[in-house]
């Protein structure tokens, strides 16, 4: 954090204080009343008294004061403003499939929190990364467009589950359309590497555009598509609300592990099988093996006045002058 001002043209009334000085310690005494004595003798031996060598006090708290309020008027702001700077890292998008299936419990505790658990560790190991985040059941929208911004993409992350079978979105799995909309985040990245990163435990059953189809126009843009399929073969214990309860049933899984080959060869990319956690920590450990491209990345955090505090000061200095004025330091005449 760094202090700056918002109107610095005003810092240059901080040259009256210069004249003042020259004043007070020039022409001050000139200016004050003054006895006439035939002799000063007898004076000139009498010490001073610390009423008298601390008389300056004043002066200084007057210019304190004066200095506090013109650097309250010239507002002192604290932020961290917009910071421009280049970095190495690979432009990302995760899709994650949000369907019911992805409750399923052959992955402890279930393949969806299996999932966010690893994602995130993934994202909090790569801070340079653009990383976004698309989720997709039988429709597709973007959770998170790409960012730095980790703690924010995290955040949102946290939040995916909360789609999972609730009836939000229809309970299909649209694979084509997730990664359409993972395409459509990296088509206008300036970088060398630009990857996606597509998690499902299902076939596509449902959405306007194939998977397939969706590879093919990553293929020409030059995305390159990992794609993962999470689940043990035959079959998978999950909730399933039947009759108004919640039910555990056991029921068939339905990978297409052909189709997200496919997708992954046709794009220069590989699939992966994921059982298990730790087979879904090393699968995402091989984007460490992509070629890096330097980011031109913006940083922003917010503005807070600060003049607050030397508003306070100067009202304190006033006031303590005062004080001193018409109790310790007062003159009679």
């Amino acid at each position: 954090m760094d202090i700056q001002f918002a109107n610095k043209e005003y810092l240059f009334l901080l040259l009256l204080i210069i004249p003042y000085i020259l004043w007070y310690v020039m022409w001050r005494k000139k200016t004050e009343p003054t006895i006439r004595m035939a002799d000063t003798f007898a004076l000139s031996r009498a010490q001073r008294t610390w009423r008298v060598r601390f008389m300056p006090v004043q002066a200084v708290l007057r210019v304190l004061a004066f200095a506090l309020l013109v650097l309250a008027m010239a507002r002192p702001q604290s932020r961290n403003s917009w910071e421009e700077q280049s970095v190495e890292g690979i432009d990302i998008m995760l899709a994650i499939d949000i369907s019911s299936s992805m409750l399923a419990e052959d992955i402890n505790p279930n393949r969806i929190e299996a999932a966010k658990k690893v994602a995130a560790e993934f994202i909090s190991d790569r801070q340079n990364d653009n990383i976004g985040l698309t989720i997709f059941a039988g429709e597709a929208f973007t959770q998170c467009p790409m960012t730095i911004d980790h703690s924010a993409l995290l955040a949102l992350l946290q939040h995916v589950s909360d789609y999972v079978g609730s009836g939000a979105v229809v309970d299909m799995t649209a694979i084509g359309m997730g990664l359409t909309n993972a395409i459509s985040r990296l088509k206008d990245s300036h970088a060398k590497s630009r990857v996606v990163i597509l998690l499902t435990d299902g076939s596509n059953n449902y959405g306007e555009i194939s998977p397939l189809t969706a590879a093919d126009m990553a293929r020409q843009l030059g995305i390159r598509i990992y794609t993962i399929g999470v689940g043990t073969d035959g079959t998978a214990s999950r909730p399933t609300v039947v009759g108004g309860t919640v039910q555990h049933l056991v029921l068939p899984n339905d990978l297409d592990e052909g189709t997200l080959s496919q997708i992954a060869r046709n794009t220069n990319g590989r699939y992966y099988r994921a059982t298990n956690v730790e087979q879904l920590r090393n699968i995402y450990s091989d984007i460490d093996k992509l070629e890096k491209s330097k980011l031109d990345v913006q940083r922003y955090s917010r503005v807070h006045d600060e003049y607050q505090v030397f508003v306070i000061g100067a009202i304190i200095a006033l006031l303590l002058e005062l004080l001193l004025r018409i109790t310790l330091f007062r003159r009679i005449p």
